[in-house]
C-alpha cells in the first residue's frame, strides 16, 4: 500500500472524465484502510472514497486524498432456508449478482447488470424493475473515518428511501462501507410485475421462469436500452424519477394524459424521468461533447472528450427544460465531485 501523488482518475470513472487527484491510494483490507485513515496525509486533507466510479461525475481535479476500495471476497451462511451472502465492498456488483444467481439464491436477479460495486449499492439504495437493495438487505460493516473503528449497521439504521440512505444524509462522509450482507431465499419468490420483464418472458415463451431466466431477461432489457461504459462514457441513469403529490399529479395528468406514472403506497406518484426528458426533445440530442443516449433519454453520455463541467451544464439545460414544460424539478442521481 502506497499513497501516490498527482494521479489521473480517468481509469476509475465510467464517464471517462480525465481529472487528477492530489493523493491516491488503493486499500485491499480493513487494516490497510484503518492505516490510511490514521495517516497524516489523510488527517490533513479532505478525502473521497471511490468504488467502481459508475455513479460519479468528476467536474474538476480533487485537491485531497482519493481512497479506492479494493476489499473483496464472498462468503455464504445458510440458516433455515434463508441464505446470508456477504460481499466485500470492492466486489463488482454484477459479478456478485451472477454468483447468487448461479447458486440459485433468489432476491437480486432483478438487479442484474447495474454498474458499480457491492459497497456502493446500499449508499444509493440501488434499484430496478420493482426491486431495491432494501428488500434483501440484512446488514453492513463500515469503518468510521474519524476514529477508524468498525461499526455494524442494521436495516433500520440505514434509513433506506428511494435512491437514498443515511449514508447520503445524516452520516454522509462519516463512514466507509467495507462489506454488505444480503438475506436471500433458496425458494425463489420472483418479482415479475414490471411490464418489460413480463413482455420479454412472453416473447421467449417462458411460462414458469427460474431465477436465471429473470436475470437473463433483465440483462437483455438493459443491454438494449443502455450504452456500454467501455465504449461510451456514461453513469447509467443520470436523474432520479421525480415523486410528486397527488394534487400535482392530478393537474399534470389532465394536461398530459399519456404521462408515464406509478402510484405509490403513500398516495404520491412517481414519474418516469426518461419520459419527461424525451417529451422535451432531448433523446439522442448532443451539444458539444455531451449528449443523451439514443435509446434512453435518462442516460447522459460523454460523446468523446467531454469535461465533467460540460456534462453538468448539459444536465442543467435538461432540468430547466423539464421544469418549464411540466413544472417538475429533476434531481441528479449521480454524485457530483
Amino acid at each position: 500500500m502506497q499513497i501516490q501523488t498527482n494521479v489521473s482518475l480517468l481509469p476509475f470513472n465510467t464517464f471517462r472524465i480525465n481529472v487528477n487527484a492530489k493523493y491516491f491510494v488503493e486499500v485491499k483490507s480493513i487494516v490497510e484502510l484503518q492505516e490510511v485513515l490514521a495517516s497524516d496525509i489523510c488527517k490533513e486533507n479532505k478525502i473521497f472514497v471511490l468504488g467502481g466510479g459508475s455513479n460519479l461525475l468528476l467536474t474538476k481535479d480533487f485537491d485531497g486524498l482519493v481512497i479506492r476500495l479494493g476489499i473483496k471476497g464472498i462468503t455464504v451462511c445458510e440458516q433455515d432456508g434463508e441464505v446470508f451472502v456477504e460481499g466485500g465492498a470492492a466486489e463488482v456488483w454484477n459479478d456478485f449478482v451472477s454468483y447468487c444467481v448461479e447458486k440459485e439464491f433468489a432476491g437480486l436477479e432483478n438487479l442484474t447488470l447495474i454498474p458499480g460495486t457491492v459497497g456502493a449499492a446500499p449508499v444509493q439504495n440501488i434499484g430496478a424493475y420493482g426491486v431495491e437493495i432494501k428488500d434483501t438487505f440484512h446488514s453492513l460493516l463500515a469503518v468510521e473515518i474519524k476514529t477508524g473503528m468498525l461499526k455494524s449497521f442494521s436495516l433500520a439504521e440505514c434509513n433506506f428511501e428511494y435512491r437514498d440512505s443515511v449514508f447520503k444524509s445524516a452520516l454522509k462522509n462519516q463512514y466507509i462501507i467495507v462489506s454488505v450482507v444480503f438475506k436471500l431465499q433458496k425458494n425463489a419468490e420472483l418479482k415479475l410485475t414490471y411490464g418489460a420483464i413480463q413482455d420479454e418472458l412472453k416473447n421467449r415463451g417462458i411460462v414458469n421462469p427460474t431465477i436465471k431466466d429473470v436475470s437473463e431477461v433483465v440483462a437483455s432489457i438493459r443491454v438494449a436500452k443502455l450504452p456500454d461504459p467501455s465504449t461510451i462514457g456514461n453513469s447509467g441513469s443520470f436523474f432520479k424519477n421525480p415523486v410528486i403529490s397527488k394534487d400535482a399529479f392530478q393537474q399534470l395528468i389532465l394536461a398530459f394524459p399519456e404521462m408515464v406514472n406509478f402510484a405509490l403506497p403513500n398516495g404520491n406518484y412517481k414519474l418516469a424521468a426518461g419520459w419527461l426528458i424525451e417529451q422535451c426533445g432531448w433523446k439522442g440530442k448532443q451539444i458539444g461533447n455531451a449528449g443523451t443516449w439514443k435509446n434512453q433519454a435518462l442516460v447522459l453520455v460523454n460523446c468523446g472528450g467531454a469535461s465533467g463541467q460540460e456534462i453538468f451544464d448539459f444536465s442543467s439545460l435538461i432540468i430547466q427544460s423539464v421544469k418549464e414544460k411540466f413544472g417538475v424539478i429533476l434531481e441528479r442521481e449521480v454524485n457530483i465531485l
